[in-house]
């Protein structure tokens, strides 16, 4: 079954048999390009009037190549498919129908079954030590992995957001085939794969586009990264919407995350997207869309886009969980509570509401969307790996409050997340980590610094020394999860109750997801909220959560099932309080008339 994704305007190097292959590269800013074939001596590429150099060359695949757009630059293709030399050597030909698929029908799984588990490829052994992993994962209740970002990377060290060449798989992780047994083995064990995709900016090393394609971004408005992308020219617009094609095409994805779509200037192109995307997939194939938007753009979500990172029910229940307020914790300060509230009922906390830190205006109304097309998690890369210290929750909150948000976080209509490692409470840290050049790395090391001399525990110049410097491969390695560590008692303890929440979501939650809607939630106290869901087949779900340190009145829990409670030692179930660091969740299966 071939599943290669073939555009008029596919830019790259198509093989078109055993022995020829075209050639496409945009470079609107040069007069002439030569491709420089391995082996072969150099040809002029055809121009026309958009800046498009094309030529069809007798080579096939494995052919390393170049393009010469200077006569002292010659650059890697910006659509290379393999990147054997890193992000400044040569790329290579590939031949998409070269992997034989296994489950290449594979339909995908609807999104109400959705469990998602965030990892980062080189950390768990590259492609191949994911796919060795995948059965633990499946049997422990996940439904999908989510890879953070694979575009090629200056190096073998880096979280993945600092790609420069968005079609080449991170060659230090394996070949693309390799990437492609990784799926074809988790969709034969039921797993859905997402991959993370960053359209908002391009790494500061390795990126020449400015060099041969000048329009590429737009210099009059800027981003966190530099200059925009600029979405308005065609040729750009198609590079990435090709982009996701290709990954859910070729590589059989079933879905993407796309980053910090705030930074994408263009929001038509935004919203054009999805439906972009379903009328090219296969028919009755699940592919699904999912956006980490600072905004709180709930009319991205109402577009198509299948669910946002709710950062606001992360930066709540983190607040209430180890009481720190400063950064962006500012914004739910000092009582988060009746930000979970808001999240459990509504989705956003903040719909248009301005926030205390900056004093800007944020987020948009978002009350008539499902619970489910929000991602709830206590951790993931950010969450973690963008503190100094990368530290995780399970040093940071007390193990019983932890337990009774996991019971909320893993059993209300929300779609779950976790992070790698976090399934048995893994304590190692999970660091920013970097594999650029010295020079580049001492920016970067002191940059990261610099960045948090407004924390009062970093104030001095001495506490910021202590930060790892991300370029030193000793912070790539501290960030590796230990598999030994999840085989201590007390890890195996946290596993356990983790696989057992997930087997009463597969069994509760899950069927009756679809239709599910919020019926309200409200503050018991503080630290405490109760919420309610209508589920899909009109049972009622109710879940109190106490994560305060004082005991709070319980309100009449429907007559039905007890599904989980954490509760400290000696506590009744039946009280009508509800204790301190505490859940409690119920099922009232609906009454035929």
């Amino acid at each position: 079954m071939s599943t290669h994704f073939h555009s008029d305007r596919y830019a790259g190097a198509t093989l078109l048999d055993a022995g020829h292959t075209r050639f496409r590269f945009w470079a609107p800013s040069c007069h002439t390009v030569l491709l420089e074939a391995q082996g072969h001596a150099p040809v002029a590429m055809a121009r026309d009037r958009e800046g498009w150099f094309e030529c069809v060359f007798p080579c096939g695949a494995g052919t390393r190549y170049r393009y010469r757009v200077a006569r002292d630059l010659a650059v890697p293709d910006p659509a290379s498919c393999f990147q054997p030399d890193d992000v400044r050597g040569p790329s290579e030909v590939v031949d998409p129908a070269a992997y034989g698929w296994q489950h290449g029908a594979w339909p995908g799984r609807p999104w109400h079954e959705v469990v998602i588990y965030e990892l980062h490829v080189g950390l768990m052994g590259g492609y191949e030590g994911v796919a060795r992993d995948l059965p633990r994962l499946a049997a422990l209740g996940v439904t999908a992995i989510e890879l953070m970002p694979l575009a090629e990377v200056p190096g073998g060290r880096n979280w993945g957001y600092d790609g420069v060449l968005p079609y080449a798989p991170e060659s230090a992780y394996g070949p693309p085939d390799a990437l492609k047994a990784l799926i074809d083995t988790a969709h034969g064990l039921g797993l859905m794969v997402f991959l993370d995709v960053v359209y908002n900016h391009f790494g500061p090393d390795g990126n020449y586009l400015a060099d041969y394609a000048t329009p590429f971004f737009r210099y009059d408005t800027a981003t966190p990264w530099g200059a925009a992308i600029d979405f308005g020219q065609e040729a750009v617009s198609r590079f990435f919407v090709d982009n996701a094609l290709y990954w859910l095409m070729e590589f059989r994805f079933d879905g993407l995350r796309l980053d910090a779509v705030q930074a994408i200037t263009d929001r038509d192109w935004l919203l054009a997207l999805p439906a972009f995307i379903r009328n090219h997939v296969e028919r009755g194939r699940h592919v699904h869309l999912i956006v980490e938007n600072e905004n709180n753009d709930a009319g991205l979500l109402r577009a198509g886009y299948r669910a946002q990172w709710n950062d606001d029910a992360h930066n709540a229940l983190h607040v209430m969980l180890t009481g720190e307020d400063e950064g962006y914790y500012g914004n739910f300060a000092p009582d988060p509570t009746p930000a979970l509230a808001r999240v459990l009922a509504e989705g956003f906390a903040f719909q248009g509401e301005v926030q205390p830190v900056n004093g800007k205006a944020r987020g948009s109304p978002s009350a008539d969307l499902a619970p489910d097309r929000f991602i709830i998690f206590l951790q993931n890369h950010d969450q973690i790996g963008n503190r100094a210290l990368g530290e995780r929750l399970g040093v940071l909150a007390t193990p019983q409050a932890l337990r009774a948000a996991y019971g909320l976080v893993l059993l209300c209509p929300q779609v779950p997340m976790l992070f790698m490692g976090e399934e048995w409470g893994s304590r190692q840290p999970f660091l920013f980590f970097t594999d650029y050049s010295p020079a580049l790395g001492r920016i970067v090391r002191e940059g990261r610094r610099q960045e948090f001399a407004g924390f009062s525990h970093f104030a001095s110049a001495e506490k910021r020394d202590t930060i790892p410097d991300p370029n030193a491969p000793a912070t790539y390695a501290a960030s590796r999860p230990d598999p030994a560590e999840r085989d201590r008692p007390v890890h195996r303890e946290w596993n356990a109750q983790i696989a057992g929440l997930l087997v009463l979501r597969h069994a509760e939650i899950m069927p009756r997801l679809p239709g599910a809607r919020a019926m309200g939630a409200r503050v018991l106290g503080k630290g405490a909220v109760f919420a309610q869901w209508r589920m899909g087949d009109g049972a009622v779900l109710s879940i109190a959560l106490n994560l305060g340190d004082s005991a709070v009145p319980l309100p009449d829990m429907p007559q039905g099932r007890c599904l989980h409670a954490v509760l400290p030692y000696g506590a009744d179930l039946f009280s009508a309080t509800l204790p301190p660091h505490a859940v409690l969740a119920c099922l009232n299966e609906a009454q035929d008339e």
